[in-house]
């Protein structure tokens, strides 16, 4: 069929078979349909959705067009966790190498920074020598040896979604939750997985805002893992505010540093153990999330969370003795202490505002392509309902000049707001499984200043 047509079929509200969905991924992979036509038929498909068999034959065509990992006989379990993304977002950095210290098998691939949202891999890639860059036999071999991979999608894996992805980001077809489903998941399920955990993002500082469309999105995953018999679970979660304080990727290495010490930020540590428990259950090695949170919280106070992390690093050639010594990380040029306005309660903390901010400060990148300052950011000590005094230190900016940190003051204006009255919306909403969506926390408590 001209492929015309079938643009022009999704274009009016039909549907494309599986077959038609196999050939289209394969020709564009191989060069025989333009990239023109190929945005068409994205934006086709934002305006009029997938029907449920042609989201699962898009998924299937982009996990056939690459290799997989493969463990073969490896009886270890093996659970990988994937967030949406958000800002601030250093979770994996602490929660791989801690569940691989549980009896968990880990191989975690993960993406870069785009946009407004970070990337573990940039994060990683601050860590001196770190490579990210593994083959996928590389890969099994040493989750087998250690029960960690923390690597990048290679152009092995899943080529079809990584030249799609890199195609919706310029054609305004990004925010799709049939097409983000089918990309998550099918580089998901070509790791061999016997389960998977997801952190789906939801507020301004996440690429889906909405409580009503992040929740149609969870379910949509769960749904395609466990068409493949991997046992899926999703957390819907806050990404209204920066997760912890750092804000910048050294300074996020750094701060999952602490948190492998038991020293980092209330939420990031609550995010943590939250799904590490679903993975150790997922994977069948606790019977329940509050023995697995006492399993976790014992991985951590043992050390052997921060020693399975450098293990880690130096396995991937990067330098193990930032684990002793974060001052080898890369250090801003320029740094400012960031002062409260006025007095009152932080109304809102826009994670936004502070991510667009790191792009402009040279910290994060608007193509695949453009290099990146790992040393740029914020570290932001205050969340909404916290009190303030005027004049009081609630940010510190990191930048590399000091029109960096003119930027990083115009964005701290911006982003944060203080008033009369505060509220720290929840950080874990919904739990979502193929028995349906719980809902974890209804309301959020509101504090305000006394009369």
């Amino acid at each position: 069929m001209v492929f015309q047509q079938l643009i022009e079929r999704k274009r009016d509200g039909g549907a494309l078979t599986e077959a038609e969905w196999a050939g289209v991924l394969a020709d564009f992979v191989a060069g025989r349909i333009p990239e023109y036509q190929m945005s068409a038929l994205l934006m086709a498909v934002v305006w009029r959705g997938l029907e449920p068999g042609e989201l699962a034959a898009l998924t299937d065509a982009m996990l056939a067009s690459g290799d997989r990992l493969d463990f073969g006989t490896w009886i270890t379990r093996r659970v990988d966790k994937h967030s949406t993304g958000g800002v601030g977002d250093k979770v994996s950095l602490v929660l791989a190498p801690l569940v691989a210290c549980c009896g968990v098998a880990v191989p975690m691939m993960s993406g870069r920074s785009l946009g407004h949202t970070g990337g573990t891999v940039d994060k990683l890639e601050s860590i001196p020598g770190f490579r990210t860059a593994l083959e996928p036999r590389e890969v099994e071999r040493q989750v087998q040896r250690i029960g960690c991979a923390m690597f990048a999608q290679s152009e092995a894996i899943a080529p079809a979604d990584r030249r799609i992805y890199a195609l919706r980001d310029v054609s305004g077809t990004v925010s799709s939750i049939p097409l983000i489903a089918a990309s998550i998941m099918s580089k998901k399920l070509a790791e061999d997985l016997n389960a998977l955990v997801l952190d789906v993002k939801q507020g301004g500082g996440a690429f889906i805002p909405e409580q009503t469309a992040a929740l149609e999105l969870a379910r949509t995953m769960v749904t395609l893992g466990q068409r493949h018999g991997c046992r899926t679970v999703a957390l819907v979660t806050a990404m209204d505010r920066p997760l912890g304080r750092a804000c910048g990727n050294a300074l996020e290495i750094e701060e999952a540093l602490l948190a492998l010490e038991a020293q980092g930020p209330p939420d990031l540590a609550e995010l943590t153990y939250a799904l590490g428990a679903e993975m150790l259950v997922a994977a069948g090695v606790e019977s329940d999330r509050g023995a697995a949170r006492l399993r976790l919280q014992a991985a951590i106070a043992s050390g052997q969370a921060r020693a399975k992390f450098a293990e880690i690093v130096e396995a991937q050639g990067g330098n193990p003795g930032i684990v002793d010594d974060p001052g080898v990380l890369p250090q801003a040029q320029a740094v400012e202490v960031y002062q409260a306005q006025e007095r009152g309660f932080v109304e809102r903390v826009d994670a936004r505002v502070i991510g667009e901010a790191i792009v402009s400060m040279g910290g994060g990148r608007q193509q695949l392509e453009d290099p990146i300052d790992p040393s740029v950011g914020f570290v932001i000590t205050v969340k909404p309902g916290d009190h303030v005094a005027s004049g009081e230190p609630i940010a510190s900016i990191f930048a590399r000049d000091e029109e960096g940190i003119r930027i990083g003051i115009a964005a701290l204006d911006r982003a944060i707001g203080i008033g009369e009255k505060g509220t720290l919306p929840a950080l874990i909403t919904h739990r979502v499984t193929d028995q349906g969506v719980e809902a974890l926390h209804s309301r959020a408590a509101a504090v305000s200043s006394p009369s």
